[in-house]
């Protein structure tokens, strides 16, 4: 079988000149996908992709029928209360997609589920299988249903763009409603009556920055605000209590708030406090008052009230602490809940109103293992007394809890059934730290089984960007790879958000190599202390800039590298306005286009500008043809200049043509997809 690498079409190289640095780019002809050489291309780049992993079709199918094989296919969620109804998912063995249901409410008790059995007066809200049909990719944006229970209005998309057509369905009758709307985007929110539905639409850089109100029945959808700003985005909301819609505007730095009466959808919406530089701030509606929660002088942000009639008065009510990073706020009736993270751990603590009938001293929830992720889950309902939560470690599946604001009880729902005598007995996780370049400790979560000896092969992950943090989680898929003897370890960065807002401002703009050398040094560390030998690295979006990056600055500490959506020619994407989101993304990377001292940073670890001719490690990049986020041309040109530049390798490029940002949709080709870059790494890491 030919092992020749795929042939690129001969063109010519387009030269810019920006801040007196000329750029010569001689594979910008792959940015036009209307061009059938570049389609061509892609196409022969999966048949060479074909070629080169042939030999891992078997090893790919039998990690596919493991994660199959510990999935219980016919499953149901834990049924969340909202109103007069229990809403709960399904999914059925065979069927790529879940199936949402709801059934009549009683009491505050979830109704016991049992997988493949119908509940009692179960219906049907909104069947993903069918909606599906034949598509190769199928996903849901919106999913609102009215305050009363009534109405739903749901969103679609078939081609993985992210941009959905609206419709809505009374359930009442289950009878679809003419009215359909195209080019919208994610989320939505009903008035309180539910005349009427919000939604947003974006630009053409991918900027959702307008809010339209449609009423059921019209034809003509008013625009109720519309962002100028291109470094903002818009998004809306119905507070638990559903008495005020809330339309957020924000940047990555700066946010603004206005809300309205949801009992009054053509009303004015009104601004909580005009927007000011570096300052972020987002509302609850807790009754009688308001919750703030904002970094105005709080680097870790601060929990204030503010009354009804005046939002932008703001009476602190947890102060700033430089060692715990307030995450979000959860108004109830009678009690708030705040999601917070200390120690590079996730946390929740109660606040019970004074005088009102959860009322108390506020106090944390424990939770018995070293390394775990909790939060709030769902909590639609505003008068409840229990508090729903997600729970996982890197040892314990997916976890649902009840938590009893009467009893402090936590009460277990339900733990994600892992088939195939799964115990979490026979594994372990740890909490490791490395040590940075500049003398900053890396902390380093990691799992294996008990019977693996050290040094064994490692995956290392890492992200480090948008204050984004990878918390310890449990994974089925990769069970695969711990049977097999590897170790799995992440590498908390800075950029990220573990260790509060300085780890994320640590690691942004012009400190951005902090990332990088952050995970270089986690590799080494794990290294030098013999927990591994053959690391490979994988990442996504950017995450995926983090693996091109690394591997250019260290490629002798990987066997391999998989680099999913990857973000790698950042410098190019985020000089060109025109493309998605650039501009919202220069208070995250800085603004090359207008600044030299910017651009001269950037260009200095991008990793597209700085691959050399050193010897590389294998590398794996994939990416989708569809793709609005970080697109496909990115790591198309990589590898090519890779294979033209680079030595070592190989170098394979992998293209879904019929997907976006998250790759295929269904369920059974997510995991075929895992499967395959599993046994890519299986063989790298043990070859």
């Amino acid at each position: 079988m030919s092992s020749k690498t795929p042939p690129l079409a001969k063109k010519s190289p387009t030269e810019r000149t920006h801040h007196g640095d000329t750029v010569i780019d001689e594979y910008a002809w792959l940015t036009n996908k209307d061009d059938p050489d570049t389609i061509a291309y892609l196409e022969a780049e999966n048949a060479f992709l074909q070629e080169q992993t042939a030999h891992l079709g078997d090893l790919q199918e039998q990690v596919f029928q493991e994660i199959k094989g510990r999935t219980q296919e016919t499953d149901l969620s834990v049924p969340s209360r909202k109103g007069e109804w229990w809403y709960f998912s399904r999914t059925e063995e065979g069927k790529q997609y879940a199936v949402s249901c709801r059934v009549p409410a009683d009491g505050e008790t979830p109704p016991a589920v049992t997988p493949g059995q119908r509940l009692d007066r179960e219906q049907v809200i909104l069947d993903g299988n069918e909606l599906a049909g034949e598509s190769a990719f199928f996903s849901v944006g919106t999913s609102a249903i009215t305050p009363d229970g009534k109405m739903l209005a749901y969103s679609t998309d078939y081609k993985g763009d992210e941009r959905f057509t609206l419709r809505f369905k009374s359930l009442e009758t289950g009878e679809p409603l003419d009215d359909e709307i195209e080019n919208v985007f994610y989320g939505g929110a009903w008035s309180a009556d539910g005349s009427a539905f919000f939604y947003t639409r974006v630009d053409d850089a991918w900027r959702p920055f307008q809010v339209y109100r449609h009423t059921l029945g019209s034809p003509d959808d008013v625009l109720v605000y519309e962002e100028s700003d291109e470094r903002y985005w818009v998004g809306i909301g119905l507070t638990r209590s559903e008495k005020y819609l809330v339309l957020g505007a924000g940047s990555k730095i700066t946010s603004e708030v206005r809300i309205l009466d949801a009992a009054d959808p053509t009303g004015e919406f009104q601004v909580v406090r005009p927007r000011k530089a570096g300052v972020e701030y987002g509302i609850e509606h807790a009754g009688d008052f308001f919750y703030v929660l904002h970094n105005e002088n709080a680097e870790n942000f601060e929990l204030a009230t503010a009354p009804l009639d005046a939002p932008g008065t703001w009476t602190p009510v947890i102060a700033h602490s430089t060692d715990t990073r307030l995450l979000e706020i959860d108004a109830f009736e009678g009690h708030a809940v705040v999601h917070f993270r200390r120690d590079g751990l996730t946390g929740i603590r109660v606040l019970p109103y004074r005088g009102g009938k959860d009322g108390g001293d506020e106090y944390e929830i424990e939770f018995p293992e070293p390394l775990y992720d909790v939060g709030p889950a769902g909590n639609p309902e505003f008068s409840t007394g229990r508090l729903r939560l997600a729970y996982t470690s890197m040892i314990t599946p997916a976890s649902v809890y009840d938590y009893d604001l009467a009893t402090h009880e936590l009460i277990l729902l339900k733990q994600r059934p892992v088939l195939g005598g799964y115990d979490p007995a026979d594994y372990e996780q740890f909490r490791e730290w490395a040590t940075a370049e500049d003398g900053t400790r890396v902390p380093i979560s990691l799992v294996k089984r008990k019977d693996t000896a050290k040094p064994a092969p490692t995956v290392l992950y890492g992200y480090g960007s948008y204050e984004t943090s990878i918390d310890p989680g449990f994974s089925v898929p990769r069970l695969s790879l711990l049977d097999r003897g590897f170790i799995f370890a992440v590498a908390h960065i800075r950029g990220g958000g573990e260790m509060g807002r300085r780890w994320y401002e640590e690691g942004k703009l012009t400190r951005k190599k902090n990332t990088f050398t952050d995970f270089v040094a986690a590799a080494r560390h794990l290294k030098a202390s013999g927990w591994s030998e053959r690391i490979v690295a994988r990442g996504g979006s950017a995450g995926g800039l983090l693996m091109g990056a690394v591997t250019n600055l260290a490629p002798e500490e990987f066997a391999g590298v998989v680099a999913e959506v990857p973000f790698v020619d950042a410098l190019n994407t985020i000089l060109d306005p025109s493309l998605p989101l650039t501009v919202i993304e220069w208070d995250e990377w800085g603004d090359p286009l207008h600044n030299a001292d910017v651009y001269a940073y950037m260009k200095s670890y991008t990793p597209y500008e700085n691959v050399d001719d050193r010897p590389y490690p294998p590398i794996l990049a994939i990416t989708s043809l569809n793709d609005t986020r970080v697109l496909y041309h990115e790591p198309a040109k990589w590898i090519a200049r890779l294979r033209a530049t680079a030595g070592g390798g190989p170098f394979l490029l992998k293209t879904e043509m019929g997907a976006g940002h998250g790759g295929r949709s269904g369920r059974y080709d997510v995991w075929r997809e895992e499967a395959f870059a599993l046994s890519w790494i299986i063989e790298r890491g043990t070859s």
